[in-house]
């Protein structure tokens, strides 16, 4: 690809990147250099969550190789530019993975990938030129940097090693930790809020919660980038029954092309079946941890918002999985139920964010005086 072509790349994301950049410049609530700030995270963190289901789509409408190499398609910056290579493509194969639409779907994703970029580089450089201002710790934002650059790596390897099923799987986990982290700054921007002694003794818990549904992602991506979500078409026994024939050996088999075994040969479907068995399953013990975590901060005026939140978003993902399951997966359906899921990650990462940053404050009402004290800025941490 020439640099001609990777300067109109860039372009293209900048140009994209204008767009919430615009609405923050103009915008009349956001005065000081701490407001700004403030309002720049929680675009970028919308921005975040959109393209996570802009992956999703692209994803479920198998337009992932719809460009078949990086960062352009075909070597050019555009699929207008590439329109002779792709319709070669089409013509060689109508059923393939190169069509019009899923060339555009998958530049389209690039675009925005590299704008959300952009705002990450801004993110990174305000924080640190403005740390005196802003009185907190840039390593945040720059984490998010490096971050959100590793991201782009695996996107890449994503399209080069054809859609690899662990690849693809890592780079959706790498999103939904993008996403967690700017949530994180984002709730850091806030005033600091006071916990009671036992909500904040739940901290520990809360931190479990995350890392368990992190899991569910991870196993929900495996069934998706395995196109393992039709092996069990019923509820809640699959394939009628309660534990169908499973492949564990080669289901969890990490290093291997989409659709094969680690030895190269066709995945069986009973490898499939594991998969989705083993992501289904393990969503009960999700909602019983994350049901039991929105109960015991229901009471806490400070979390009560993120408790119904996410006991809204686990009915939500019920609804979505048993519809995908008895509708065998309609794309909308299946796209609002991997929004679902990140937006879970968004309200859980919220909650425990909120609940250690007060614990490192030591905002922490007495038992006996459960008055909340004054709350102080953010940025004194």
């Amino acid at each position: 690809m020439k640099i001609t072509e990777v300067i109109q790349l860039l372009f293209i994301g900048a140009t994209v990147a204008l767009i919430p950049l615009s609405i923050l410049w103009f915008s009349k609530s956001a005065k000081t250099t701490q407001q700004r700030f403030s309002k720049l995270v929680a675009i970028t963190l919308f921005f975040t969550l959109d393209l996570i289901m802009f992956g999703a789509f692209t994803r479920l409408t198998d337009s992932g190789l719809g460009c078949p190499d990086w960062p352009g398609c075909y070597g050019a910056e555009s699929p207008f530019s590439a329109a002779k290579h792709i319709a070669e493509a089409y013509a060689a194969q109508p059923t393939g993975p190169v069509s019009f639409s899923k060339a555009w779907i998958e530049m389209l994703h690039r675009y925005f990938a590299k704008a959300l970029g952009l705002l990450f580089i801004i993110i990174m450089v305000w924080a640190w030129v403005k740390r005196r201002e802003l009185k907190q710790s840039p390593t945040l934002p720059t984490l998010l940097f490096f971050g959100v650059c590793l991201q782009g790596a695996f996107g890449a390897w994503t399209v080069t090693l054809k859609l690899m099923p662990i690849i693809v799987t890592i780079h959706l986990l790498g999103g939904n930790l993008l996403l967690a982290v700017t949530a994180w700054l984002w709730e850091r921007q806030k005033p600091i809020q006071t916990m009671s002694a036992p909500t904040a003794r739940l901290l520990p818990y809360a931190w479990f919660a995350l890392v368990i549904l992190f899991m569910q992602i991870a196993l929900g991506g495996w069934v998706s980038t395995n196109y393992a979500a039709l092996a069990c078409l019923d509820f809640p026994l699959c394939q009628g029954k309660v534990i169908p024939p499973m492949d564990f050996a080669n289901a969890y088999t990490l290093w291997r092309d989409l659709g094969e075994t680690g030895a190269g040969t066709a995945i069986p479907f009973q490898a499939l079946t594991a998969i989705h068995w083993v992501h289904r399953n393990f969503a009960f013990f999700v909602f019983a941890v994350m049901g039991y975590l929105a109960w015991r901060t229901w009471k806490e005026p400070a979390l009560r918002n993120l408790s119904a939140w996410i006991v809204g978003m686990l009915a939500w993902q019920l609804v979505t999985g048993l519809t995908n399951i008895f509708m065998q997966w309609p794309l909308p359906v299946a796209l609002v139920h991997n929004g679902g899921a990140a937006v879970l990650v968004l309200v859980t990462t919220l909650l425990v964010a909120r609940m250690q940053i007060a614990a490192r404050a030591g905002a922490t009402a007495n038992v006996d005086n459960p008055a909340s004290a004054p709350a102080r800025p953010a940025a004194v941490q």
